[in-house]
């Protein structure tokens, strides 16, 4: 938990498929609100895709300032990535990670990602291209 907006973020990395190939979506939730703070989309897991994006969008709408956030993830690659890293030291938030194998400790981005698959993605399989699970995705957040 946390006090007040922007102080805890939270973000992973979840997956949906098509015919066309996969599509690779980012979530970042405010601990505090519980809400998608930033989000993308895209076909690719580039560090510089995804995540960053998704760091990037949730900067720009966050709404008050940005007091040293704590920018929490998982080990994934894209997420310890020196592009990544450095962005977020780029925003004056913490960087932070938990421990390997604790499920719990990303547990509402988890969340997220489960109801993500269970709402939009599963419900109108099978997807023909990423392009229509990216407005699904819109359409979500």
């Amino acid at each position: 938990t946390t006090p007040t907006p922007n102080r805890l973020w939270v973000a992973d990395i979840t997956h949906a498929t098509t015919w066309a190939g996969i599509g690779h979506a980012a979530f970042m939730i405010d601990m505090f609100t519980r809400k998608i703070i930033g989000w993308n989309l895209a076909s690719t897991l580039h560090t510089e895709v995804p995540p960053l994006h998704t760091l990037n969008m949730a900067a720009f709408n966050a709404q008050g300032p940005l007091d040293e956030p704590v920018h929490h993830t998982d080990h994934g690659p894209n997420h310890l990535s020196i592009v990544h890293t450095d962005r977020i030291v780029e925003l004056d938030a913490k960087p932070s990670t938990g421990t390997i194998g604790d499920s719990y400790d990303n547990a509402l981005t988890e969340t997220v990602n489960g109801l993500y698959k269970t709402k939009p993605i599963h419900q109108h399989d099978p997807w023909k291209t990423v392009e229509q699970i990216k407005l699904a995705t819109l359409e979500y957040v």
